[in-house]
């Protein structure tokens, strides 16, 4: 499995197996949002700042492959619905394994909400993902999210357990999963979670600490970095906010210290 393990360190920190990853898939769900309209100024923003990967889908590789400025990791996101559709919680697949692989995708992510009427669906098709990128060496990240009928509270810290340890059974190397609220409850998710385990950002927040402090307590819980689309892309820097955020995930920095340099 060495393939996989130079794919994940494109993707990962190899010194401290911590990731920065800037999702920008959302177009496909609510369409060209502010902040991802001229995709390759966005993504030379966050490769800047220091960003170990992006994660978009496949129509906007282009985007990602600038033929200039610094390196970054490229995670091809393989699933996806509309916020039109009768079904938003329905994902699809997309896209495949190999065609990612003939697109140069260092990793591989697919979307599963997990307690709504077609989640067996979505459950399937991470099983069939699963075993494709196993068999290629490819690295799966998969976002759980308990979101559908049976949901009560799509942050209670027992749900997102019970998420991301589903994601690493049915083959993921990575989960992507909501932080629960602090940095006590999160360790719950990690030590139940036998694959490193990484923050989604949410809605876009308005306080550049709020934030931070969620990327810090994520860490501080034995969190494996972040997955942090809007409040990175639709910040007012986003090289600086991926800078700050890189400094919380992979140098152990504290909050003042991020805020400072982001303020900087």
């Amino acid at each position: 499995m060495v393939g996989k393990q130079i794919r994940l360190e494109r993707i990962m920190n190899r010194d401290t197996g911590r990731t920065v990853i800037v999702p920008m898939d959302h177009g496909v769900t609510v369409g060209p949002i502010n902040g991802l309209i001229d995709m390759k100024t966005t993504v030379n923003a966050v490769a800047l700042g220091g960003a170990n990967a992006i994660l978009i889908h496949k129509g906007l590789v282009t985007s990602g492959h600038r033929r200039r400025g610094r390196d970054v990791g490229l995670i091809i996101h393989l699933s996806g619905s509309t916020s039109l559709s009768p079904f938003p919680n329905a994902k699809t697949l997309v896209c495949t394994v190999e065609e990612a692989i003939k697109l140069g995708a260092d990793a591989v992510s697919i979307h599963v909400n997990v307690g709504n009427g077609t989640e067996r669906e979505m459950l399937s098709d991470l099983g069939a993902v699963a075993r494709e990128a196993r068999n290629w060496g490819m690295p799966l990240l998969a976002m759980m999210y308990p979101r559908g009928e049976k949901i009560k509270d799509e942050y209670d810290p027992r749900v997102i357990m019970h998420v991301a340890r589903l994601g690493a059974e049915l083959g993921a190397d990575i989960v992507k999963v909501s932080y629960t609220g602090s940095a006590e409850s999160f360790q719950k998710v990690v030590t139940g979670c036998p694959v490193p385990v990484v923050i989604a950002g949410g809605p876009k927040m308005d306080s550049d600490r709020d934030i931070l402090e969620m990327v810090k307590g994520s860490v501080d819980a034995g969190g494996a970095g972040i997955s942090i689309g809007r409040n990175v892309f639709q910040h007012r820097n986003p090289s600086r906010m991926v800078g700050a955020m890189s400094l919380l995930v992979n140098e152990n920095a504290s909050v003042t210290e991020a805020l400072s340099f982001l303020q900087g």
